[in-house]
């Protein structure tokens, strides 16, 4: 149950940092060569839009797709980045993992309601905390709950890669739950975002270096990226795709708020059963 549990907030982390199929793409792109300052102006567009993105201090956002080997999934969620604060509800299909899950990020522990399941197996506490500060390392030097701290990343970091794509193009615009937007799209290889990150402070290297590396578990050396941007250069939607070596990776995250505040609040200790507290009972790590 503790590993169903930690695969379900793992993918809720994911879900955290990407984005699946909500995109119409009714509209498609122009595969005629795009000229060197045609090029540099739909960079500078979707520049603008990331860095409004790392300015964001919270958002709520809609999110469907398919992870590998994690099947279908569908979330809704609120982030608040400083503190780090983060609510979801996330449903899964088609995988062992097959439910739904709430999930929660507030006072450096993540909380996971594992429902009846939980209860039945945890004296009737549905829910499991992940306190970050104290889960350990196993025998091989890796956390194996490493992603569940990652929670609280915006959704749309990787949308600044989509600048060094060679193929990028503007699709055209495109109406997004009711907002005018413009499409842009390109597909960007692992390798170039890796080199683009020496341009970047210690903490964001850091940060996008762990989220290339859950792309490369993946099988991924590639990604295919969709970003729509409403008229004030704000990110509307952002979608990602590739094919894996366990399945294709396609992500849509919507934006649905932005700057608004996001209150959270641990669940009741009674009902809550703490994970490193029950590793350490029993004599090992978590």
């Amino acid at each position: 149950m503790y590993r169903k549990a930690a695969g379900l907030a793992l993918a809720g982390a994911l879900l955290g940092g990407a984005a699946a199929c909500s995109g119409d793409g009714s509209a498609q792109p122009d595969r005629k060569s795009v000229s060197k300052p045609v090029r540099v102006t739909l960079a500078a567009a979707i520049e603008r839009a990331a860095a409004k993105n790392e300015k964001l201090t919270s958002l709520s956002y809609r999110m469907t797709g398919r992870i590998p080997g994690q099947g279908s999934l569908a979330a809704r969620a609120a982030i608040g980045f400083k503190p780090a604060v983060m609510r979801m509800h996330m449903t899964q299909k088609d995988a062992a993992q097959s439910g739904e899950v709430e999930m929660r990020l507030v006072g450096g522990a993540v909380y996971i309601n594992g429902g009846k399941d939980a209860a039945d197996e945890l004296d009737g506490k549905s829910w499991i905390k992940f306190d970050l500060s104290a889960m350990g390392k196993s025998a091989g030097g890796q956390d194996p709950f490493a992603g569940v701290g990652r929670a609280d990343r915006n959704p749309a970091e990787d949308s600044e890669s989509l600048t060094a794509a060679k193929d990028l193009r503007k699709v055209g615009p495109q109406t997004v739950d009711g907002v005018a937007t413009t499409h842009y799209t390109g597909t960007v290889q692992l390798a170039t975002m890796r080199q683009g990150l020496v341009k970047e402070d210690a903490a964001t290297r850091k940060r996008r270096e762990k989220s290339l590396e859950e792309y490369e578990k993946m099988g991924v050396s590639s990604l295919s990226m969709d970003m729509w941007i409403d008229g004030n250069d704000q990110t509307k939607q952002f979608r990602i795709r590739a094919k894996g070596t366990k399945g294709p990776l396609d992500l849509t995250m919507t934006f649905l708020d932005y700057n608004k505040p996001v209150v959270v609040t641990a669940p009741p200790a009674s009902e809550t059963a703490d994970l490193a507290e029950m590793f350490k009972g029993a004599g090992q790590e978590p």
